[in-house]
């Protein structure tokens, strides 16, 4: 019973991880509007979480550490730029082309950011539900 709670859970962990760093990734390209050649960045969210659920279909082999010396997948500082869940990071293409090279759409980040806040509140709503479920069910 522990184990299916906490499988759960741990899901519920991995999500917000990855809604947290797509919005921490829409900060950045906002408030990075105006720098010169400046490339927006997103996450693909439902690819990232197939692949921090082991749900990737390419037929990819997991990597395996022969060595205590020998750094992780992500490197020493845990992912590619800083990445701590292993999602892919790209860059988003460009919809209007802009004089000194930056990629960045106000409108596009604003909508992708409020749209990704919405997501990540009702996840918290979600799971605060199912704590006071959880805990309603343990008490006498």
């Amino acid at each position: 019973m522990i184990n299916r709670i906490d499988q759960d859970f741990q899901f519920h962990q991995t999500a917000l991880n990855l809604r947290v760093q797509r919005q921490e990734l829409l900060a950045s390209n906002i408030a990075n509007a105006d720098t010169p050649n400046y490339k927006a960045r997103d996450i693909d969210f439902k690819a990232a979480l197939d692949g921090a659920l082991g749900k990737t279909g390419g037929g990819s082999l997991p990597l395996a550490r022969t060595n205590a010396n020998h750094l992780g997948l992500g490197g020493a500082a845990g992912g590619q730029g800083g990445n701590r869940s292993g999602a892919t990071v790209q860059y988003r293409g460009e919809l209007q082309s802009s004089v000194d090279g930056n990629t960045v759409n106000m409108d596009v980040e604003r909508a992708a950011f409020a749209e990704n806040a919405i997501q990540l509140e009702a996840m918290l709503t979600f799971i605060n539900g199912r704590f006071k479920t959880l805990s309603a069910a343990v008490q006498p």
